[in-house]
């Protein structure tokens, strides 16, 4: 394999598809050699298959807003990889969503999914429909309508969606309520991030920022640190965040910094459980102003308009919130500011010049595929909960995450250790989905 003929052939199909591209590229800058040790994996062309989804639906959504206006936005499925198990994957409503994005997301979840031991294929989906000002009816027809055109392509062993940005449990359920009424039929398998009182599992709000953080533990223990009393900065204040601040400040760190769409609020003496619960107000607004958290707690908290989390000085950066959010500037700025970690909670959040220039300066540093899969881990937890119709307690589901994130990191530190003893974290969380995933392919034929 040759990784830049592979690109260039992709570049050309797809052209413009830059984040799929991007995606793409990584992974296969990290696998190369080892890939070019399998001729089996050749003679295949595992990867020229894996690279491409396996089938991408696209549909118009028609609904009424709240003046009686009509409205239309465009829905995808993006079914990428079913070798190790039923398509997995987050729905996202966001007015930048474009085939591109979900295709890289798709792609990533393929790998992400492989690195949680668990049986799940992986799959992206959503919509260009911007949540942001829309009232609560007019989520609720939005996502009656999105369904109407995706409940047949998906199912309990088939394709199972769950949330993502601008889509939580509300979404989920309004989802939900319709495909039940399309299928006839009560089967709470086939979407995930539910509601408790009807097949939802406990702890799955909190889980991807739950095991981000459990992640980011196993990291620094391994590279002989602790979380005990570091100062953590992070972007976002959706349930990522929310999870993430809410476990970091349990396990001790002091979280002195969150930023949104307007800029970033300070918070030196380290956020309270009052401001962590009022995040969950701040997103169910839709207001996407983190400005609101300032005003809330005027004298704990400080905005700066325009500003990134990563200007505030910190030991640990936690992006939670968007794709390529954390640049190379940023990166350097970190650096200046005492910054010697950073583990991507959100999907690919820092940019490949970020990337290259923690690991070319000492900085710890995780990918999201690793870092953020507890909260897939746990829909797949979810899913077999609604599969045996019980419901695990809290300490079950969190103890299956522990040991589900130990697992991922254990993968990350077998497939990156480097000659000279340090882990490259990227290669490993890469070369571990990456060779699960090629094997089930080869194992299974050419289809």
């Amino acid at each position: 394999m040759k990784t830049a003929e592979i690109m260039a052939n992709l570049a050309a199909k797809h052209p413009g598809e830059n984040e799929y591209l991007q995606a793409v590229q990584e992974v296969l800058e990290s696998i190369e050699e080892v890939y070019n040790q399998h001729p089996e994996f050749e003679k295949a062309k595992i990867v020229e298959r894996m690279v491409e989804p396996d089938r991408i639906f696209t549909f118009r959504v028609t609904w009424v807003d709240d003046k009686g206006e009509v409205q239309t936005n465009l829905g995808y499925r993006i079914q990428f990889n079913s070798a190790i198990g039923p398509y997995k994957g987050g729905l996202r409503f966001h007015k930048a969503v474009v085939p591109s994005m979900l295709k890289f997301l798709g792609f990533e979840q393929t790998f992400k999914n492989a690195l949680t031991t668990l049986p799940m294929g992986g799959a992206k989906g959503g919509s260009d429909f911007d949540p942001v000002g829309k009232s609560n009816d007019e989520i609720m027809r939005f996502c009656q309508a999105f369904m109407t055109e995706l409940w047949q392509c998906i199912g309990p062993d088939q394709d199972i969606p769950a949330g993502d940005v601008g889509v939580g449990g509300r979404e989920i359920g309004y989802l939900y309520g319709m495909y039940k009424k399309l299928a006839r039929e009560y089967n709470t398998g086939v979407l995930t991030g539910k509601g408790a009182t009807w097949g939802g599992s406990i702890l799955r709000p909190e889980a991807t920022g739950f095991g981000a953080l459990y992640f980011t533990q196993h990291l620094l223990h391994k590279a002989g640190k602790d979380i005990q009393g570091k100062k953590v900065a992070l972007s976002g204040f959706g349930n990522v965040a929310w999870g993430a601040a809410t476990k970091a400040k349990q396990l001790g760190a002091k979280v002195v910094a969150i930023s949104g769409p307007d800029g970033v609020c300070e918070i030196p003496d380290g956020i309270t459980d009052e401001m962590i619960a009022y995040m969950l107000e701040m997103r169910a607004s839709n207001r996407n102003k983190v400005e609101d958290m300032a005003t809330k707690f005027p004298g704990q908290a400080k905005f700066t308009a325009g500003k990134k989390a990563w200007s505030i000085p910190c030991d640990i950066a936690l992006p939670c919130a968007f794709q390529n959010e954390l640049s190379e500037d940023d990166a350097k700025e970190l650096q200046k500011n005492g910054c010697w970690c950073c583990c991507e909670v959100s999907n690919m959040g820092c940019q490949p010049g970020a990337i290259h220039y923690f690991q070319n300066n000492g900085i710890l540093f995780a990918p999201g595929k690793a870092v953020n899969a507890g909260g897939v881990a746990t829909s797949g937890l979810e899913m077999t909960q609604n599969a045996s119709h019980i419901s695990w307690s809290a300490k079950e589901v969190d103890d299956k995450l522990h040991f589900i994130m130990e697992s991922i990191h254990e993968q990350c530190v077998k497939y990156g250790t480097q000659p000279d003893g340090h882990v490259d974290y990227v290669k490993g969380a890469n070369i571990a989905g990456f060779m699960k995933v090629a094997t089930a392919m080869l194992e299974q034929g050419i289809i």
